[in-house]
């Protein structure tokens, strides 16, 4: 039968720690095989050694603390040092002894257990790097930074954060963060940020923030979703962006367009009061040019509106109409939600209020017709195409001389876009198309209720 002596044993010499036992003094007694491994130093070169022999010469009174520690009963938990290898490099290691006590319960010596603590120690050097390299990005970018849980409770804020509010994590971690924002916006901002996180989609807003001495300014934020490998949100990454400055130049470019518009209407009337007092006998020509006028001052509110930035193709058909019932079913519109480039919505629009203004006076819309408008996606058939359809009016002829209108409604989008325009007079109605390139499109109108962009 196995004695419970020899099962020790075989442990001690089994185990992958290196185990060693001492007196009170220090003196080797015993070495496993795993404290030759580690130490280098064989049973044989090691046993009747003092243990100092393992301790470089800065460490000796670490020995003394633990010798005294041990006769006086105590265990010496876990810690990092260094020993002297064998062939004279230090390593390190995690050691931990314990007291040895004899049948009477006196201490006769300890048991020391070590293990190699490289790769512990260079793994929390590595990681310390990483969070220092971490904490030095997050706490000198420009933005506002922070992490949430995937519930949207905010755990952590850069340093940015505190020196704008004022606020300490206390305060502003979970939903603290309501404190700093303007309470005409906060239950909107909450309410679309809570929308984001049932949905699990990235989160983008634009309101303002107070800092610590009370004045507010605009931020643009956003945060993303941070997944598992199954696809799971653990977590949420977020920034908040100073505005403020572009908001206050984009509102002063605003008002300089606004300006702008103004004084070139003025201009506008001018040239009308001059024309009438040039043509004042030819009043059809007084009209036609008038309303040239009109379509193309309405083509210049529709930019300046819209910051001279894309024009949404059905505002830009409804409003160059606004002389037309539309209402009353004569007139059908119907396209995607697409939206051109400014020089394209001038084109486009003239050439609208030209085909309008002609049916009016001639074509469909003159006697009960009806005119249908429409327009094509650009993936759907690799260009741009807008069309002008007229039926159930009176009979069509293509006019004996072509005039200004023509050149609005065919030659300026040939020229101005690189257009391919078909302009047919068929007895049953004018028909209309321009094909253009795919750049005259600046993509797709936003949804209603789209967050704005800033």
């Amino acid at each position: 039968m196995i004695e419970i002596r020899d099962i020790y044993a075989a442990l001690v010499e089994s185990s992958e720690d290196a185990i060693v036992s001492k007196d009170t003094d220090g003196i080797v007694h015993s070495w496993n095989p795993a404290a030759e491994l580690l130490f280098g130093y064989s049973a044989e070169e090691m046993i009747g050694e003092s243990i100092r022999k393992l301790l470089p010469a800065d460490r000796q009174d670490e020995e003394d603390r633990i010798l005294s520690r041990i006769r006086a009963g105590d265990k010496v938990g876990q810690f990092f040092t260094k020993r002297r290898h064998k062939s004279g490099h230090l390593i390190d290691v995690s050691v931990t002894v314990s007291p040895v006590r004899d049948p009477s319960g006196a201490i006769v010596g300890a048991s020391k257990i070590a293990r190699d603590a490289g790769p512990v120690l260079e793994g929390q050097r590595r990681l310390r790097e990483s969070e220092e390299r971490f904490r030095m990005l997050a706490d000198n970018i420009n933005q506002f930074a922070w992490i949430a849980r995937p519930d949207g409770y905010i755990t952590w804020y850069n340093q940015r954060w505190y020196d704008y509010t004022g606020t300490t994590l206390d305060q502003v971690q979970g939903s603290g963060w309501r404190c700093v924002h303007h309470p005409d916006h906060v239950d909107r901002v909450e309410q679309h940020f809570m929308d984001s996180l049932a949905e699990g989609t990235e989160w983008e807003d634009t309101f303002p923030l107070r800092s610590a001495e009370g004045e507010y300014r605009w931020f643009l934020s956003r945060a993303m979703p941070i997944r598992n490998d199954r696809g799971e949100v653990v977590s949420w990454f977020g920034t908040n962006t100073d505005i403020t400055e572009q908001r206050e130049q984009a509102e002063q470019i605003r008002l300089l367009l606004m300006e702008v518009n103004h004084r070139s209407k003025n201009m506008l009337s001018t040239v009308q009061a001059l024309a009438r007092r040039t043509a004042r006998h030819d009043t059809d020509f007084i009209a036609r040019f008038e309303d040239r006028v009109r379509s193309l001052a309405v083509n210049q509110d529709i930019l300046v509106r819209r910051d001279w930035r894309e024009v949404p193709v059905e505002e830009l058909v409804r409003l160059q109409l606004h002389f037309i019932d539309i209402a009353s079913g004569a007139v059908s519109i119907a396209g995607p939600p697409l939206a051109l480039i400014p020089r394209a919505a001038e084109v486009i629009g003239m050439a609208l209020h030209e085909l309008a203004t002609n049916s009016l006076k001639y074509g469909a819309l003159s006697a009960g017709g009806r005119v249908e408008i429409g327009w094509r996606d650009p993936s759907e058939a690799g260009s741009f195409s807008i069309w002008w359809h007229e039926s159930g009016g009176p009979p069509v002829a293509k006019p004996e001389r072509t005039g200004f209108g023509t050149t609005l409604i065919a030659d300026v989008p040939r020229h101005n876009l690189g257009a391919e325009v078909e302009l047919d007079y068929a007895p049953g109605g004018v028909r209309w198309c321009v094909r253009c390139d795919p750049a005259v499109v600046a993509g797709h109108t936003p949804a209603p209720g789209a967050a704005p962009s800033a």
